[in-house]
């Protein structure tokens, strides 16, 4: 049996649904399937169409502020309204909280932002008998969280990934941290990270919990296959932004043509540097090695993860300090059983474990690179080797069911306290409501 928590649980999102963050939808699924009880919040209006096919399944109620601005503008001054007569005494303590966090911030606007909308999800969440509110992401949906948590009185807490952890001031993240009941990170990276400038009696608020996996969704592809016209196909996939490192992953491409190896590379994703990247392809002479895909559906990603013979990322820390954290892909890759290679950043030491899961070069190092991808090509029972090491890796540490389980036990233990019993539901069932996940940035 499954065990339904008594008090709602609010999940507070800068944006629902978002297709670039299937993680947090799969999770979500996984969370009901569990029998958690959910109410979604959506800071921005949704993503327009196309929704993945799993937003229809989701029971949680969504809720977003009117699109027109005149029926924002009362939603907000009745939600406000309420909480003051609810509670006013804690109602002041947020306002206080705000005008001082607006004179320490370099952005004062965005912290009255975040209050206006902390009213409107206070108000709800009281309404709904909510027993946790739930951010992802240190930022902005923190920040709301926090808000909501001191004018409502239920305890809040929230999950850090990636560019919001390393872009937030550590100063706001103390505070938040101070005030919530328990974060959660995706990578003992970032746990070491903030536990490096948290004060002490605040280390056993941070939890690793990874991005899990259905791992039902991705079978291995065959261990011995034939390549199609006997060249190898390299796989990239992300976001094509400079923090994942096409330009080395290409520049490492070049080398291999001069070293005279057969090769095909494909770079599935969009973004802003896409006619920069396509630019440095044709400087390299690049253009029947190399091609440029554009966005994939996750059915026809998880598909071409087994026509890859090695799939390839190099990932790098940027100027501001952003960074992955572990992408979704790699992750995906190797459940699909395709050799990875790619560079050690963040928290990719974590499942790429060199020369034992994938092979791990320095970032910033398209020579390295291009040495690492020449030794899968050269030896392809290496890759096979890898391949099947990662795969039993992610079933002990990265299954969706189990890194879900141990998030809801989290929350459970700030909303309900000890009062929930019993056994959570496992397998089959939950499996059918999960899906691949994929980069999340």
């Amino acid at each position: 049996m499954s065990t339904t928590s008594s008090a709602p649980i609010a999940y507070i999102m800068k944006r629902y649904p978002r297709l670039s963050e299937t993680f947090i939808l799969n999770e979500i699924a996984v969370m009901e399937g569990l029998g958690a009880a959910l109410e979604l919040f959506s800071l921005l209006p949704p993503e327009p169409p196309p929704h993945h096919p799993l937003v229809r399944e989701i029971k949680a109620g969504l809720h977003h502020l009117p699109l027109l601005a005149g029926a924002k503008v009362m939603t907000l001054l009745r939600a406000h309204g309420r909480s003051i007569v609810a509670h006013p005494l804690r109602y002041g303590d947020a306002l206080g909280r705000a005008l001082l966090a607006s004179l320490q911030s370099r952005r004062p606007l965005g912290v009255w932002k975040q209050f206006v909308r902390a009213g409107f999800v206070a108000d709800r969440c009281r309404a709904r008998g909510v027993g946790l509110i739930h951010a992802h992401f240190a930022n902005a949906p923190a920040a709301v969280a926090a808000f909501a948590s001191v004018m409502s009185g239920i305890p809040f807490s929230f999950t850090a990934h990636a560019k919001d952890l390393y872009l937030t001031p550590q100063r706001v993240l103390r505070r938040r941290v101070r005030d919530a009941r328990f974060i959660t990170t995706c990578t003992g990276y970032n746990v070491d990270y903030l536990k490096g400038f948290l004060p002490p009696c605040d280390h056993d608020k941070v939890h690793l919990v990874y991005h899990g996996i259905d791992l039902h969704r991705f079978a291995m592809r065959a261990a011995e296959r034939t390549r199609a016209g006997g060249v190898p196909l390299i796989l990239s996939v992300g976001r094509l932004v400079p923090k994942k490192g096409f330009s080395d992953l290409i520049a490492a491409c070049a080398r291999l043509r001069e070293k005279g190896i057969g090769f095909q590379c494909a770079i599935v994703g969009e973004g802003p540097l896409r006619a920069e990247l396509s630019a440095e392809i044709a400087r390299h002479g690049l253009e029947h090695h190399v091609r440029l895909l554009g966005s994939m559906t996750h059915a026809d990603l998880a598909r071409f993860y087994h026509e890859a013979d090695i799939f390839a990322l190099a990932p790098q820390i940027i100027a501001n300090g952003d960074r992955d954290g572990i992408p979704n892909v790699i992750v995906e890759a190797m459940a699909s059983g395709v050799p990875v290679v790619s560079t050690a950043v963040s928290g990719i030491p974590e499942v790429v474990r060199n020369a034992v899961t994938g092979l791990l070069v320095p970032s910033e190092s398209p020579a390295l690179l291009a040495e690492a991808l020449c030794q899968l090509i050269g030896n392809p029972s290496i890759g096979v080797r890898m391949a099947k090491a990662a795969r039993a890796l992610l079933e002990t540490e990265l299954d969706c069911l189990e890194t879900t389980k141990r998030l809801k036990e989290l929350m459970l233990d700030c909303a309900c306290g000890d009062d929930h019993q019993g056994q959570m539901t496992a397998t089959a069932a939950l499996r059918a409501h999960a899906l691949p996940v994929t980069a999340a940035e």
